[in-house]
């Protein structure tokens, strides 16, 4: 009965670049858990984030050494106790989902009470450029429902404008990952109205958000790095409208599912979202997309090939069909 621990760095390619405010990069680099049971495998996947001060090598470290802990019983309640929200955790927690789904005999979807939508449109993501850049790719990508607009430097009014343009009928979120200033932020979300965005996802970097509380705005406003977990979650409530819930935040979907229940309880709207990862990083988190407004889970289509047995992609919306990578 014993559990078997195997973990590793590994590294996906990007089909070209992928650039935000931050800046850019050619590779995702993912760190892959297998915990293995009496011949069955459960598996998970995370995303180390240097804006959260994580790496591939710490992350690592931190799995590997629970490999004792989980060989002697270690349960995914005690895991929430053993690590804090992060990378490291959410690999070990999905590891533990899938793993307890496939002795069960089950899928996670079952023992987690959730259920699949028919449908589920995805955001699929413009990369941060010049604005004919982006205007090139958001006509490239028009046919799709959603598209998610990489903002956050100066430039952004043109970039926003040639995007629409490129793409008229396409539902359009912006994200300026922290890049906005506050004595800019009335205007840019003036421009946002106009040009038919639906959301904007962290304006203002992290730490800034009382000034939201009393500003008047027509396009909703989302919570991404200001948001981890439940810790805190409480003090957005009246500064924003909606939180990006990301499972490589949450540590895993056992507080994710936490996060939703009481982002509800507070009023506020659910997007469910990733890193650039495989379909091993999207399968939990989609199934958070009955409970979400807003679903960018794209990662895969960023990347130059996916896992086998990945996620099937189409127009836009995500299969909802059961898959053997994860979660039955």
């Amino acid at each position: 009965m014993t559990i078997h621990l195997t973990a590793a760095i590994e590294r996906f390619p990007i089909a070209g670049s992928f650039t935000i405010a931050r800046g850019s990069k050619t590779e995702a680099v993912v760190v892959a858990v297998q915990l293995e049971q009496d011949g069955l495998v459960g598996r998970g996947e995370c995303v180390p984030y240097a804006r959260y001060g994580e790496t591939p090598e710490s992350t690592l470290a931190a799995i590997d050494a629970l490999a004792p802990a989980l060989s002697a019983g270690l349960t995914r309640a005690d895991l929430q106790k053993a690590l804090p929200p992060g990378a490291a955790r959410n690999a070990l927690d999905c590891a533990m989902w899938d793993l307890d789904a496939r002795r069960a005999g089950t899928s996670v979807a079952a023992l987690t009470d959730l259920s699949l939508p028919q449908q589920i449109e995805t955001a699929y993501t413009i990369s941060l450029g010049t604005p004919d850049a982006m205007a090139d790719a958001a006509a490239r990508a028009a046919h799709l429902p959603l598209l998610k607009v990489k903002l956050g430097v100066p430039g952004d009014v043109e970039r926003l404008h040639a995007v629409r343009a490129a793409a008229p009928e396409a539902r359009l979120i912006v994200d300026a990952n922290e890049g906005w200033h506050g004595d800019d932020l009335p205007v840019l979300l003036d421009i946002c109205a106009h040009c038919r965005v639906e959301l904007v996802e962290q304006p203002l970097p992290a730490g800034q958000d009382a000034a939201l509380a009393d500003l008047d705005h027509l396009v909703p406003i989302c919570a991404d790095e200001s948001v981890h977990a439940l810790a805190g979650l409480d003090e957005l409530a009246g500064r924003y409208d909606a939180i990006n819930i990301k499972l490589d935040k949450t540590g895993g979907l056992t507080e994710a599912l936490a996060v939703v229940q009481r982002a509800e309880e507070l009023g506020l709207q659910i997007m469910v979202g990733c890193m650039v990862s495989t379909s091993l990083s999207m399968l939990p988190a989609r199934l958070l997309a009955s409970k979400a407004r807003w679903v960018d889970l794209d990662g895969p289509l960023l990347l130059a090939e996916d896992r086998p047995d990945g996620l099937v992609y189409r127009g836009g919306e995500i299969g909802t069909g059961p898959s053997g990578l994860w979660g039955g």
